[in-house]
């Protein structure tokens, strides 16, 4: 297996020999923006680029070479994967600073917010998210441009070897057709005593989700709290240190935090973590001792931290699951755009849905004590019980959903009797799949159960 092809066997789980990239010479020593196949992509090529992705970018799409059994790409598929995973497109001389909490107007924000009313920090928001409707990449309001890149080279893989289809290892356990995992940040005290009366309202759904706990600073009783949820049969993840905005700050500093982040995830019993504020270096993240991170969304338009992974698939980090943010936030949807109902929350599950993703949520019970948008998060709770029980989604809680993940990335498809075998940890719940061309597109069907 070719490196340029990890990416996509590590995706699909497919036998390597199905795809065999290679990578032409004379890349580019710059990284740039540029199409392929429409998708935007960022790294080096052979051929133009472009330091910004709106605009005309070229399409490299018609310059492969299909010679030969290997297909060479104008680009190293695996890097610009990890390029847009890892959201270095982002990077520049000043983006880590103004990016990550270090300006002089953010601190200065994040220092005065313990007492700024709701109704300040709204305004002070929406000042700063000005113009986040007109940001062209990645795209609002889902963005699947690493899954849109494996579709594309997994069709170009399935028309250069002139087979009907190409055998994989179903995303999901079971053959469900996506994972929906629902989670709460706790933030302050009226969140920390509303946690209760939230477990119940989950329960009443047939829900358990996950509460992310801010071990020191915002409130007392973090142990306690942890302690109660476990308890109750939901999972806890440890929330940052402080909730502080600071974590990313500085490298020596982080590390510091870390290790006493890692100390709390233990006492905690806690696999997961998510920074706060989704503020993230996820090139610091093997610091963190734990199994799964949430802090990175697809598109973070909405959030303080401009980026996102642009996938809408568990990925690794080094050796961690990264769980990406695949919709919008309770907070940015009630208070940012004043919008008190499903609606957005629907169009982005169903197109989800449509790539078979991992849909994913932050809600928080600092944010759903009153009536009104606990009404609404009542009813996004009833969509999901509907898709649970009508579409057979799988609806668990983030630890799990990083279990299946870590199993099916050690699992591998072996020739069985003219067909497949899926071999490795929790194969029991794999399914095989395949991958065939409709018009010129990828399609995923199921295999038949034996």
């Amino acid at each position: 297996m070719t490196s340029a092809s990890r990416a996509l066997v590590d995706y699909f789980r497919c036998p390597p020999e199905f795809v065999a990239f290679g990578v032409m010479d004379g890349l580019s020593a710059d990284q740039g923006y540029f199409r392929f196949g429409g998708a935007t992509c960022f790294g080096r090529r052979r051929g133009d680029g472009s330091a910004n992705p709106s605009g005309h970018l070229p399409d490299l799409h018609d310059r492969v070479d299909r010679n030969g059994n290997c297909l060479r790409l104008p680009f190293d598929f695996s890097e610009v994967v990890t390029n847009l995973r890892e959201e270095r497109y982002v990077r520049s001389s000043d983006a880590s600073e103004r990016l990550t909490g270090l300006d002089p107007v953010r601190r200065a924000y994040y220092f005065m917010r313990p007492i700024l009313p709701v109704s300040v920090r709204k305004h002070l928001q929406r000042v700063h998210l000005r113009g986040w409707d007109t940001i062209v990449f990645p795209r609002w309001p889902v963005d699947h441009t690493v899954d849109t890149l494996m579709d594309l080279a997994m069709a170009l893989a399935i028309e250069q070897l002139g087979v009907e289809r190409i055998p994989f290892i179903w995303f999901w356990p079971e053959g469900a057709p996506s994972c929906a995992i629902m989670t709460h940040d706790v933030e302050h005290g009226r969140g920390r005593d509303f946690c209760g009366r939230l477990m119940d309202l989950d329960e009443s759904h047939g829900v358990t989700s996950s509460f992310q706990i801010v071990p020191e600073s915002r409130y007392s009783g973090s142990q306690a709290l942890a302690d109660d949820v476990r308890g109750r049969g939901f999972e806890v993840n440890v929330h940052d240190l402080s909730h502080d905005s600071h974590l990313f700050r500085d490298h020596d500093e982080f590390l510091r935090r870390a290790a006493r982040i890692n100390e709390y995830g233990r006492r905690f019993q806690a696999s997961g973590f998510r920074s706060a504020a989704m503020y993230r270096r996820q090139e610091w993240f093997s610091a963190l001792e734990f199994q799964y991170d949430m802090s990175v969304p697809s598109v973070a338009h909405l959030e303080p931290q401009r980026g996102g992974c642009c996938t809408v698939m568990p990925y690794f980090v080094g050796d961690i699951v990264e769980l990406p943010l695949t919709t919008i936030q309770d907070y940015s949807l009630f208070h940012i755009l004043g919008d008190h109902s499903i609606s957005l929350w629907k169009t982005q599950i169903e197109r989800l849905l449509s790539r078979h993703a991992l849909i994913s949520f932050i809600t928080h019970p600092d944010y759903l004590i009153d009536d009104r948008p606990r009404l609404v998060y009542s009813s996004l709770l009833d969509h999901l019980g509907r898709l649970r029980d009508e579409h057979k989604i799988w609806l668990t809680v983030p630890a799990e959903a990083a279990r299946w993940w870590r199993s099916r990335s050690r699992m591998q498809l072996v020739p069985h009797g003219g067909s497949w075998r899926i071999e490795g940890p929790e194969s029991h719940r794999a399914r095989l799949a395949y991958m065939r061309l409709e018009d010129h597109r990828v399609v995923y069907e199921l295999a038949a159960s034996q």
